[in-house]
């Protein structure tokens, strides 16, 4: 394969690694989000600037050619208490700074955000984007230490969200909910608050994730809607004995205190 997906016989690789360990690749990342987004009207996406690259709580999952020149599509994991505030806390703090509370209350056991989801139109039809890269990222988020996951989601997304395990958290916005990115798009906030066991997800979604889980690096078959696609997975991150969860969670608390909320806010301790 060289760049061009083969649709007779789709075959991609599903690789995860993270934002700082692969600036090239992060960039071609950017470059197929971007287009996506552009294509369909919208040029301002919080989740879509490009400050992740050097965050070292971004986790980048790709779905890629086999010599890795194009990327077909994919998603990142945002931890809280990088080097930035997850993408759900800019894309809807000044709209409801209860956010930050939200996030600060279950960053201490470890949460991040299942965001910047996309796929391209020459992969589109093959459960990619809805399906095998949230499953993916659900997965890789108990290797980070992760015990919930949020996400900010789009219409099309919050039925496999659900399947996933997440449930519409509706203490924030009207019910839950923003118009974002645009005044005429309505985005839905989403959380999973048992990333390891999933008691709430679908069976059949349970049973891909333990298994991306049990087997990190394997190459599967996969088939929706009568269109099957072979995915060489390899979602053992590289480099995590650089990665501690403790200090991200301590970054998280001053982050949090430097101001995110007003000082009467502060009173929940």
């Amino acid at each position: 394969m060289e760049g061009t997906l083969n649709k007779d016989n789709p075959e991609v690789r599903l690789r995860a690694f993270r934002a700082i360990d692969e600036p090239e690749t992060c960039e071609l990342f950017v470059e197929g989000h971007t287009h996506v987004l552009t294509s369909i009207g919208v040029t301002k996406v919080t989740s879509s600037k490009n400050e992740w690259r050097e965050n070292p709580g971004a986790f980048v999952i790709v779905v890629e050619s086999l010599d890795k020149k194009k990327v077909y599509g994919g998603a990142r994991v945002h931890v809280a208490g990088g080097s930035e505030p997850l993408p759900i806390e800019q894309a809807t703090g000044a709209m409801d700074s209860q956010i930050f509370k939200l996030v600060w209350e279950y960053s201490r056991k470890g949460t991040g955000e299942l965001c910047g989801l996309w796929n391209s139109r020459e992969i589109s039809g093959y459960g990619i984007g809805c399906i095998f890269l949230i499953r993916a990222a659900v997965a890789i988020s108990t290797q980070i230490g992760l015990e919930s996951l949020f996400a900010l989601c789009a219409p099309y997304t919050i039925k496999p969200c659900e399947c996933v395990g997440m449930e519409r958290e509706e203490s924030i916005g009207n019910n839950g909910t923003f118009y974002y990115p645009k005044l005429d798009l309505l985005a839905t906030t989403m959380l999973l608050k048992d990333v390891p066991t999933l008691s709430k997800a679908d069976q059949e979604d349970q049973d891909a994730i333990f298994k991306i889980r049990q087997s990190l690096n394997v190459i599967r078959m996969e088939e929706l809607r009568r269109k099957t696609i072979k995915i060489h997975y390899e979602t053992q991150i590289p480099n995590l004995d650089k990665w501690d969860l403790e200090t991200i969670i301590s970054n998280a608390k001053l982050n949090f205190l430097r101001g995110q909320l007003n000082e009467n806010d502060l009173n929940f301790f």
